[in-house]
């Protein structure tokens, strides 16, 4: 969809290229974001921009499946414990809220079992 995206393109060199599907119970999407130690900050750990791109563009993703588009009005993300870099971690993304071109969605991102960060964002509708 967007083949530049640092998130989620598959053009883009030095990018995530995260792919994401819908959720198997129809709430949201999800994707598996591989952590690479080229996108850490401290040592060991993923940088918190790109924790905070990749569960942004997952709210993106999330509208996207609703065949909706809009672009982030505000976000909020809370990080609760470090993500390190060398694991996996999953992140997913809901709706919570739509209320004409506003929309409200949460977003989290769990590694080995435990919730790291979580987000909420208010999209406007393009």
């Amino acid at each position: 969809m967007h083949a530049h995206c640092v998130v989620c393109g598959a053009d883009h060199p030095g990018g995530l290229g995260l792919r994401f599907e819908p959720a198997p119970d129809g709430s949201g999407v999800r994707a598996v974001v591989p952590c690479e130690a080229r996108f850490q900050g401290y040592d060991g750990l993923l940088h918190g921009g790109v924790v905070s791109a990749v569960l942004d563009g997952a709210m993106a993703h999330c509208l996207f499946h609703l065949g909706r588009v809009g672009h982030t009005g505000s976000l909020e993300v809370r990080f609760r414990r470090p993500v390190l870099v060398g694991r996996r971690a999953d992140v997913r993304a809901r709706l919570e809220l739509s209320r004409g071109r506003v929309h409200l969605l949460r977003a989290e991102l769990e590694q080995d079992g435990e919730i790291k960060v979580r987000a909420r964002a208010k999209f406007l509708e393009s």
